[in-house]
């Protein structure tokens, strides 16, 4: 009987612990879409050239299911003249204490810096520009590194919310960030410690953000403080989407990643390469079928537009993808159900951005596919296929040789018995009915996107 009711218990505690640590799906139910600071202005965007750029995802994209406005990192920082990214303050020789002083408030928590958001003076953080861009009928995010700031260890600052615990005393001083030195990592086993996720988390939701990027988590996987910020998430009570960075998250934590996180970066920064297009559909056929509902593989930002204004990698410039590659890139990314986060300064777009962010035939690829996997690849061609919602799939048909040939599939890999049709979603158009195999001459780096249907 003893033994019965120890199993019982046993049983109940676990079954409540499985309840608890179920992902809600209504949270980024869909791969979440928006714009990033990060491609065009590495850590030094200003709260005019973010407006700039909601402004325009309101004016031309918002339509078509674009909504998140994510400021990138370093935003407590001023970024004066000669300043590094990885080395964004020493120590003041006197004290100890750290040059430049991040800006922060009595509760180690950072707050947007007021030469950069001008509208966050007076200790009003993010609120201001976040109620701006939620008038626009937007979503606003942050990107956060993950821990506590290293000045708020040596200053000691009180953790609110606690009696007595300090910042120093919920640290792991011996966890930081490889290229970025201004954090170290939080000790969740240390009381205080959840209580300041707790608390930042309280503070963000007061601003109005509705989606964290916490940036040097996901490599090394850091599974308690994950697990940390998913349940400050909850605490608030608000549908917060949480994103994970960078890359390459490990695959043996799919399962807790579905469990804990909306998004995570399968690899390290993309940048603007046709190889690193190759890369990351490698990275994407080792993740296929873990993605859905709430829980996202993230291919990184779109690399279109006009790019690193202001840094962080290379000269100042449009794209470096051909016409071709550029397809490919927004193909893949729809195709697979990445998150979609535009990486360019938007109001600089060319005709052929506007092209390839508006057309809602591709983004219903992105929003309403399902089971997005490989279907065929080999030398010269790579074959991607997802579920289309009513029947019928949705296929990228990939040239990723060096010469232009026909990329072909055949009605016996869908399992068609029947004649089929076709539509090209890209142009828009219906191509007619064909009958065990259709192929189509791509130029080198190009691609199709189709929406096949077999005939009843």
């Amino acid at each position: 009987m003893y033994r019965s009711i120890a199993c019982f218990f046993t049983a109940f505690f676990m079954c409540a612990a499985f309840v608890q640590a179920q992902p809600n799906s209504s949270i980024a139910a869909t791969p979440p879409m928006g714009w990033n600071s990060y491609n065009c202005y590495g850590s030094a965007v200003h709260e005019d050239e973010v407006k700039a750029n909601a402004d325009y995802v309101a004016q031309h994209l918002m339509q078509y299911g674009w909504q998140y406005i994510v400021v990138d990192f370093l935003w407590s920082y001023d970024n004066p003249p000669g300043s590094t990214i990885g080395n964004p303050f020493q120590r003041n020789l006197e004290d100890g204490s750290f040059v430049p002083w991040l800006t922060m408030d009595a509760y180690g928590r950072l707050l947007p810096q007021p030469n950069k958001f001008p509208s966050a003076f007076g200790g009003k953080g993010f609120k201001p520009l976040g109620d701006y861009i939620h008038s626009l009928g937007l979503k606003f995010g942050i990107h956060v590194m993950r821990g506590i700031p290293r000045q708020a260890v040596w200053a000691k600052t009180p953790v609110l919310g606690t009696k007595g615990i300090t910042a120093d005393m919920i640290a792991d001083t011996s966890s930081t960030c490889a290229w970025m030195n201004h954090m170290n990592g939080l000790n969740m086993l240390k009381p205080g410690a959840q209580e300041y996720l707790n608390s930042i988390l309280a503070l963000y939701s007061d601003w109005g953000v509705d989606f964290i990027k916490v940036d040097d988590i996901s490599r090394e996987y850091s599974t308690l403080e994950i697990e940390g910020y998913k349940k400050a998430i909850d605490n608030t009570g608000k549908n917060i989407v949480l994103s994970l960075s960078p890359g390459a998250t490990p695959l043996v934590k799919a399962q807790h990643l579905t469990q804990y996180a909306n998004m995570w970066r399968m690899a390290d920064d993309f940048w603007d390469n046709w190889k690193e297009i190759l890369q990351m559909m490698k990275f994407a056929k080792q993740w296929q079928g873990i993605g859905g509902p709430g829980h996202w593989p993230d291919c990184d930002m779109l690399q279109a537009g006009k790019l690193s204004k202001r840094g962080p990698v290379g000269p100042e410039r449009y794209s470096r993808f051909t016409v071709d590659e550029l397809y490919t890139h927004i193909t893949f990314w729809s195709l697979y159900r990445s998150p979609l986060m535009l990486g360019g300064n938007l109001p600089e777009n060319r005709p052929i951005e506007e092209k390839l962010f508006t057309n809602p035939e591709v983004i219903a690829v992105n929003q309403q596919g399902s089971s997005p996997r490989e279907l065929y690849k080999n030398d010269n061609s790579w074959v991607w296929i997802s579920n289309a919602p009513g029947g019928g799939w949705y296929i990228g048909l990939f040239n990723i040789g060096e010469q232009a040939h026909s990329v072909n599939i055949d009605a016996a890999q869908l399992g068609i018995k029947t004649k089929f049709t076709v539509r090209d979603i890209w142009k828009q158009a219906d191509l007619g009915q064909f009958k065990k195999t259709f192929g189509q001459n791509i130029p080198p780096h190009g691609c199709m996107l189709l929406k096949v249907a077999a005939l009843r």
